[in-house]
């Protein structure tokens, strides 16, 4: 059985970029937002309904839909964000548990943003933290997406406290200044230690506590 290893973070905090670092070394990635933007584009069932809970105010002028807009809107209305998280993340889980069966390596990386929120953490072997304080969050936010800090402080309190992620989590990557080096080297002492893990999976020896802090 695959050792399951779920990354996760708040916003902004670098997922793509620890994700990647382990992909360049060879390691199976179940990414969730990959899985969530493909169900959007390619699940017409979904579409429609999302076209038609929110109209044209979301649309590209060829009557597809902008994530990036339909993002915004979300954020900025807890029901309207409640609403689609319950359409997608069942599928979501779904084609997780589909795309892990398939894999014959001893661990994958199963990147979960909102792992905690729904509380799914019991569905990973392990949990990899990417850690960012909120005042890079909110720097970043605004950077990427082009908002101001009133919208970037609503889109972080929608998620879970950094201080509780921390506390839920096995281990943790600070990722304040994104040196892709430092990342790297990270990333190879955690496959180490990942593989050894499970392999000792079916061991009960493994304290789940152990937490492992890369600062």
């Amino acid at each position: 059985m695959t050792y399951i290893v779920a990354l996760t973070g708040g916003i902004c905090s670098g997922k793509t970029t620890v994700s990647d670092s382990f992909k360049k070394i060879g390691i199976n990635i179940i990414d969730t937002d990959v899985i969530g933007r493909k169900t959007i584009e390619k699940n017409k069932e979904v579409s429609r309904s999302i076209k038609k809970k929110f109209g044209k105010k979301i649309l590209n002028q060829d009557n597809s839909i902008n994530r990036f807009l339909l993002r915004k809107h979300i954020f900025n209305d807890k029901k309207s964000r409640l609403w689609l998280e319950n359409i997608l993340h069942p599928i979501i889980l779904k084609e997780s548990k589909k795309k892990i069966e398939l894999i014959k390596s001893t661990w994958c990386l199963w990147v979960v943003p909102l792992l905690f929120e729904k509380k799914i953490e019991k569905k990973a072997s392990r949990i990899l933290l990417i850690d960012t304080p909120v005042r890079i969050q909110i720097k970043r936010i605004i950077k990427r997406d082009k908002i101001n800090i009133y919208e970037a402080k609503k889109i972080i309190s929608s998620q879970i406290s950094r201080k509780k992620r921390i506390f839920l989590s096995d281990d943790i990557i600070l990722n304040k200044n994104q040196n892709i080096e430092k990342l790297n080297l990270y990333t190879y002492y955690l496959n180490n230690f990942y593989v050894y893990l499970s392999k000792k999976n079916n061991q009960k020896n493994i304290k789940k506590n152990n937490l492992t802090k890369f600062y």
